[in-house]
């Protein structure tokens, strides 16, 4: 999969994703016992598109970048990356693909860990690239999302925003085709939410495919090329940005972006 390279602009309608289809859902359902949580999903998501999941609490949006991922197997439907289908009965391990990196709200760093011991970790176990070379890109994607001096300190010596972006060149240091963001600001302070975003608008600029799961609507409108509105397990409404902030179709699409505008 080669991601095509956009930069974000003003104008909405002017910005189209690319065509190639990296990730497909299709009538994906999961259940925790008699909990309907993901109800017959179908989604596509293009190579190099950003996407953002919104939608009230408990719609389901957390575990469909699960199941995308493969930390939760699906119970029905089928889940593509780059046309290849997900293995639903296999191990969680065998189920992860490398392709996938995800960002959580927790940020999941390692504590005994130093933020550079954090990044080369799984390079070093999974991929087995040589040590030199897993340190010297771990160097690099912290100088790229703005904490270079903090490499040799540990997790708790970091603000909540700085915590966030060692997990996002943690997640990169994989070569990842597609990252999930998982509510990676709702953990933060107001202050620190900004530099959290301005690193993830760094990879949209840069082409990276992104489905990400956010309040923050500000953001959505100026990076998104799509927002999703989810409710009650289900997709209700798909729009481009401008047409879903300024023109919702669905009623409860309606009351949602009332409700978040209010705020």
């Amino acid at each position: 999969m080669t991601a095509k390279c956009f930069v974000p602009n003003s104008s909405m309608s002017d910005r189209s994703p690319p065509t190639v289809a990296s990730i497909e859902l299709r009538d994906v359902e999961k259940n925790y016992g008699a909990v309907e949580v993901l109800r017959k999903v179908s989604l596509q998501v293009q190579a190099g598109e950003v996407l953002v999941l919104c939608g009230p609490s408990g719609s389901g949006k957390s575990t469909l970048l699960r199941c995308i991922n493969g930390l939760e197997a699906i119970d029905q439907g089928e889940i593509k990356i780059d046309g290849v289908p997900s293995e639903r009965s296999a191990s969680k391990l065998k189920r992860l693909s490398p392709k996938l990196g995800m960002v959580f709200q927790a940020f999941n760093l390692f504590p005994h860990l130093t933020v550079l011991q954090n990044l080369i970790l799984s390079p070093l176990l999974v991929r087995k690239m040589p040590r030199a070379q897993a340190v010297a890109r771990a160097h690099a994607l912290l100088d790229r999302v703005g904490i270079p001096d903090k490499a040799h300190v540990y997790p708790d010596q970091l603000s909540g925003g700085q915590q966030q972006r060692a997990a996002i060149a943690r997640a990169l240091c994989m070569d990842p085709e597609v990252m999930l963001f998982d509510e990676p600001t709702s953990a933060l302070d107001p202050e620190m939410i900004t530099e959290v975003l301005e690193v993830m608008k760094g990879l949209a600029q840069d082409g990276m495919t992104m489905i990400i799961v956010t309040h923050e609507m500000g953001f959505a409108k100026e990076v998104a090329h799509r927002v999703v509105f989810m409710a009650d397990g289900q997709i209700v409404e798909t729009a481009d940005p401008h047409t879903f902030f300024t023109n919702p179709r669905e009623v409860r699409t309606q009351q949602f972006i009332s409700r978040i505008l209010a705020h």
